[in-house]
Formats: structure tokens, C-alpha cells, sequence
């Protein structure tokens, strides 16, 4: 057998024969001369044949010098590379040296007409409001974008966070004590806590009310009609809607989701008024045309409907009020007469009357006194217990009565007339006087003042019109100023309200609209729901 590792050498045919060695030659010079022509020839000859190997070679490995360059370059950049990593761990102090020995570049074109200051027309209806006096009716570009700017920043109380620099946001938080919370805090500090609290707020100051725009209270389950009702619940936080949809639902208020708790259908009963009871237990709800009204059980999810109620000769019950004190309820009747209803055993227990027709019906705080106002334009004030009128006078300038609200402290009695002006009286005036005068007469409404609302420390007074858009005003009771901020917006969210309310401690404020929306308002001054 033949072996593998044996390597074989080729054996050259014309190879000759080994010789003895024997002396060497004498050494012939020009022999070895001709020797060294033929070798050179010899090596010319074999570069010529080997140039496609040498070609070869070069585009494999490259050549030799471009080997060198190839590698010296290949050091020059991970050199270069390494210098800009160095570069990133250096200072800015550094950087910024380095910037400033970077030459300037001029201009390459100036407008002499850039440097002029243009001048403005103060004159035009669109700029009026700006003047600060006949003498500005010219003003400069830059001076005007200053006035506009501080125009807005005084309606919207300050600077807005969006428009601060990043260094003044920083000394804002560095500088900020421990007590002032942001306004998102502040939310979260107010939805964590439920039930009844205590005011803690300091007075309520003039000019700009401190809120901000929520989601809309029903924007889960939105009305298909007219929305006739909004009301907070009285201890929990919650919000009650209901319109003509024949709905009435219920709501969770945290200002962000207002995720739906519940919602019930009557069905061919649209729904003109619903409220809640004294305890909270109990929804009421009466339609346009019906003698019937409904009772929604809140805890038991029953609804019952009340089809006749003893004693009561109306044709219809549409207008209603709770009384703060008792299960009863106060039943507007026609041709001026009120009707006190128990809920125990759904029968009238009393009856009232003025001259004409009852246009809207208020509580006095602790629930003993009711003031009515009539369509001539006349206030009445009933004692509860009795049942007896104890006072009655004109509303100052009214022609037509439309509504009527109490402050909760006992403080103040708003009168809301057709031409759209709210008179607001002293309470202790209006019992004791038989012609009281108004201490503000508010005239901000061009349409017929439709519904009236105290917050629950009697320093706002909503009033607002259904016969218009936007006809909504807050009007701060120490002051008996208006708020200008509200509504401030060129799109419209208010559209035309048909009810107004407050969260029970005035954290909130909502209102319902004929688009079927109840928008929500987040007032920023009050901590408690």
C-alpha cells in the first residue's frame, strides 16, 4: 500500500546525469559577463509573462504603497474618532470658546425699509379697545403687539404656562412653597376626598374667576335633544342630567372621563324638570304636559310613577321646587297658586296664592320663608309654617317677572326680569321693607333672565338666558362686579342655557344647553367638591 504523507517531487526529464565533482574552472571574466546578460534577459522575459498574476495581486491585496497609505489612513481616523469622543466629555465652557472664535458672518442684504417703524391705525373697530386715550389713535407695530400682549395676559390671570421660558418655568418650581400646589394637584387633592366639607377658601377675588374648561359632564352619554336639567348631588359627586330626550342619567365627576354611573328612559316623557330630594335617595322628574310625575329610587334602581296626587286639581305639574326642610315639595300651580306636596303620602297639604301668575319660586336658606315673583312684576314672601304672607313689593324697574333666586347665607335675593336686568336685594331689606332697593341692578343680559344660581358661599351669581347664545355671566357678589373672563371664547360651548348649578362646595360649575351637552367647569379658587 501506497503511502499518503510521502511527498513526491517531480523529476525533470532533461536533467542531466550527476557528475563527479572535479576542480573548479578558472574564473573567466567576460564569461561571466555574458552569464549576467542572459540572466537579465531571462527576468525580463518572465515579468512580461507574470503581469496578469501582478494584476491580480494588486486587486486582491493592493499594492505595497497603497497597502501603507491604506493603513496609515485607517490609524488617522480611529485617531480622529477618538479625539471626538474626547471632544464630548470636554466642558461647555470650552464649547463656547470654541463658537466664539468662529468668524462672523455679515448680511449679505439689509432693507433700509426694516428699520422704520411702521405705524399702526388704532382707529379701526378692531383695535379700538386698545386705545388708551384719543392720542393713540396712531401706534407702532411693536408697541401694539405689547399692548395685545399684556391685553391677554391680564384676561387670562397671568402669564400662561405654554409662554414661559424654560428658565422662568424653572424658578417657578424652585421658588414655589410647599403649600402651592399646580392645578393638576389640586384637582387630584380635590377628587380624592368625598362627602361634606367646610369651606376652607379665603374670599373670592373680583375681575378674573380662576377655572378651567373640562370635559363636558355627559360627554359619555350625550342628550339627542335639548338638555333641560343639570344638578350636582348634594353629598356624593355626582352630576344629574335631563332633557327631552326622555332620559334621565347620572354621572361621576373627576373632570377628566365623567364615566356614567347610570341612566334611565321614560318612556314618552320627555323630561322638563328633574331634581334631586332633600337626602339625596331620590330623583323627581315631571314632563310638559303630564299630570304624572316620576319618582327614580336611586338606592333600589325603581322608579315609580305618581299619577294622581290627592287633593290636587291641576291639569298638569310642570314647575316644582324642594323644600330644605321635610319630604315635601313645592308644586307651581296656575293662576298663581302654590301647591305644598308631601312625598310620603303624595297629597297636597297646603295651598298658596298671588295675584296673577307665579313666574319663579325660592327658599330662604334655613328653609322658613319662600319669596315668590309674579309675571307683573311683583315679589311676595310667604312664611312657611303659617303659610301667611309677610311682606310683598315691586321689583324695581320690572315690567315682567321671569325668576327669582336666595343666596344660601341669607344675604341676598336676585330678581331676574323679562328685559334681561337682575336686580339683587338685601334679604333682610326684602323682609323688612315694603319698598326695598336694589343694591346692584345687573345689566349685562339683553334677553330675558331665565334662570338665576348662587354658589354656595353666596360670592357668584350665575345668570344666564336660554333665548340666546352665550347669554351666561358670573357676577361676584362682594364686589357686584361681572366677571370678564366668562365666557371668553370666540367658539361657542354655552350655547343656550336652560339651567345652571354648582357642586355643593362650589368646586365645579355646569350648565345645560340646547345642543344636549352639559359643559363643566373647574373653578380653580374653591378646594372642596
Amino acid at each position: 500500500m501506497e503511502d499518503t504523507n510521502v511527498i513526491r517531487l517531480p523529476v525533470t526529464e532533461d536533467r542531466a546525469p550527476a557528475k563527479k565533482r572535479t576542480r573548479p574552472p578558472k574564473f573567466d571574466p567576460e564569461e561571466e559577463e555574458g552569464k549576467r546578460q542572459r540572466h537579465v534577459k531571462r527576468l525580463a522575459a518572465l515579468g512580461q509573462t507574470d503581469r496578469s498574476v501582478k494584476l491580480l495581486e494588486e486587486l486582491v491585496f493592493g499594492a505595497e504603497d497603497e497597502l501603507l497609505d491604506r493603513l496609515v489612513e485607517d490609524d488617522e481616523e480611529q485617531t480622529g474618532t477618538l479625539l471626538a469622543e474626547d471632544a464630548v466629555d470636554e466642558s461647555e465652557d470650552e464649547d463656547e470658546a470654541r463658537l466664539q472664535l468662529r468668524p462672523t458672518r455679515e448680511a449679505a442684504w439689509v432693507d433700509e425699509d426694516d428699520e422704520l417703524e411702521e405705524e399702526v391705525d388704532m382707529r379701526h373697530r378692531y383695535r379700538r379697545d386698545l386705545m388708551r386715550g384719543q392720542t393713540e389713535s396712531t401706534m407702532s407695530k411693536q408697541k401694539l403687539q405689547q399692548r395685545m400682549r399684556d391685553q391677554f395676559q391680564k384676561s387670562m390671570g397671568g402669564t400662561p404656562s405654554w409662554a414661559e421660558s424654560h428658565e422662568k418655568k424653572n424658578k417657578k418650581k424652585k421658588g414655589r412653597n410647599d403649600d402651592d400646589d399646580d392645578d393638576e394637584d389640586e384637582d387630584d387633592d380635590l377628587l380624592r376626598r368625598t362627602g361634606n366639607f367646610v369651606a376652607s377658601s379665603d374670599s373670592l377675588p373680583s375681575g378674573i374667576l380662576r377655572m378651567k374648561k373640562c370635559l363636558h359632564a355627559n360627554s359619555v352619554r350625550p342628550s339627542e335633544d335639548r338638555l333641560t336639567t343639570v344638578q350636582f348631588h348634594p353629598s356624593a359627586q355626582v352630576v344629574m342630567t335631563a332633557g327631552l330626550d326622555q332620559s334621565v342619567s347620572l354621572f361621576q365627576v373627576d373632570g377628566k372621563t365623567n364615566p356614567k354611573i347610570q341612566s334611565i328612559h321614560l318612556e314618552r316623557f320627555p323630561v322638563h324638570k328633574a331634581q334631586f330630594s332633600r337626602d339625596g335617595e331620590t330623583v323627581i322628574a315631571t314632563s310638559l304636559k303630564n299630570k304624572m310625575f316620576y319618582l327614580y329610587d336611586m338606592m333600589e334602581g325603581r322608579v315609580t310613577p305618581v299619577h294622581t296626587v290627592r287633593g290636587l286639581s291641576e291639569a298638569r305639574v310642570k314647575e316644582f321646587s324642594v323644600c330644605p326642610e321635610g319630604d315635601a315639595l313645592l308644586l307651581t300651580g296656575t293662576n298663581g297658586y302654590l301647591h305644598l306636596l308631601t312625598l310620603k303620602t303624595k297629597e297636597v297639604i297646603g295651598s298658596m296664592k298671588i295675584n296673577g301668575d307665579v313666574s319663579g319660586v325660592t327658599f330662604s336658606h334655613d328653609g322658613g320663608k319662600i319669596f315668590t315673583n309674579s309675571e307683573e312684576g311683583e315679589v311676595y314672601v310667604w312664611d312657611m309654617r303659617s303659610s301667611r304672607c309677610v311682606n310683598r313689593f315691586i321689583d324695581d324697574g320690572c315690567v315682567k317677572g321671569t325668576s327669582i333666586a336666595a343666596s344660601p347665607n341669607g344675604q341676598y335675593l336676585a330678581c331676574g326680569s323679562q328685559s334681561g336686568v337682575v336686580n339683587v336685594y338685601s334679604q333682610e331689606a326684602c323682609l323688612n321693607s315694603a319698598n326695598p332697593k336694589p343694591l346692584k341692578a345687573v345689566m349685562n343680559l339683553l334677553t330675558s333672565a331665565t334662570s338665576l344660581t348662587f354658589n354656595s358661599s353666596s360670592e357668584i351669581l350665575a345668570v344666564a338666558s336660554r333665548a340666546e347664545d352665550e347669554a351666561v355671566r358670573l357676577v361676584h357678589l362682594p364686589s357686584l362686579t361681572v366677571f370678564s373672563n366668562f365666557p371668553v371664547s370666540k367658539r361657542k360651548i354655552v350655547y343656550r342655557a336652560s339651567c345652571l348649578d354648582f357642586s355643593p362646595h362650589s368646586g365645579f360649575f355646569s350648565l345645560a344647553n340646547n345642543k344636549g351637552h352639559a359643559p363643566l367647569f373647574r373653578l380653580l379658587h374653591y378646594k372642596d367638591f
